[in-house]
């Protein structure tokens, strides 16, 4: 029986990468990346020659099957996504989920997330913290925003730079104008942007500048 390694990826700056993690990337007997090209990338960076596989949403129902067939015949897998651990907003649950029923081992290793810098950065409570991901794009979003419109402690969001401005304007109507923000963009990248104030201080922050790179939304807790 082989076994199904989650490996994260840096999220900008090629150095946050562990040893362990480039130790399996080279020995692996297959890599499952997001994104090939994003991933022969890195492994160029490392003077990495290992064979990738394509898995993403879009085909991973089609191919999980064998892939776990593969491991089950003592191949040892790793799983990637474009950017940080596979799993968290990325494809990667319903694979593990496979292997765990058919007794497959997993082990997720530790190391990058955009998480947890952008909570420790915004310098709001984060002892406790909610993390909501990607909002539905249409059907459904306002219901969630309405479902953690009291919710007391820290909240997390991820957001494409295209929709930043109007989800902030839709945070602004459901939590309130006034309701502290931390926007998180490029983190650990050379143009980090960690930009805190109120709703209304982030939109027009926002709407004045052309907006580039992966976001993080971190929104204060509401007063219990």
């Amino acid at each position: 029986m082989g076994k199904l390694y989650l490996v994260p990826t840096p999220i900008g700056n090629l150095e946050d990468i562990t040893l362990r993690a480039l130790r399996l990337l080279k020995e692996a007997d297959f890599i499952m990346a997001e994104d090939t090209r994003t991933t022969s990338f890195l492994l160029s960076h490392y003077e990495i020659k290992n064979h990738l596989i394509p898995f993403h949403k879009f085909n991973e129902h089609q191919h999980v099957e064998g892939y776990v067939q593969r491991i089950k015949e003592s191949e040892t897998a790793v799983l990637v996504s474009d950017a940080g651990t596979p799993g968290i907003s990325d494809p990667g649950y319903l694979l593990v989920r496979h292997c765990l029923d058919n007794d497959v081992e997993v082990e997720c290793l530790p190391g990058a997330t955009a998480v947890i810098p952008a909570v420790v950065n915004s310098g709001f409570a984060n002892d406790r913290f909610c993390f909501e991901g990607f909002l539905p794009q249409k059907k459904g979003r306002q219901k969630r925003l309405d479902n953690v419109k009291d919710e007391t402690r820290t909240m997390v969001f991820y957001e494409s730079p295209f929709r930043l401005v109007k989800t902030l304007e839709q945070f602004a109507e459901t939590f309130g104008a006034e309701r502290l923000v931390c926007v998180s963009r490029e983190l650990t990248k050379m143009h980090e942007e960690n930009f805190r104030g109120t709703m209304t201080d982030a939109i027009e922050h926002f709407k004045s500048k052309t907006v580039k790179g992966e976001i993080v939304i971190v929104v204060n807790g509401a007063d219990d």
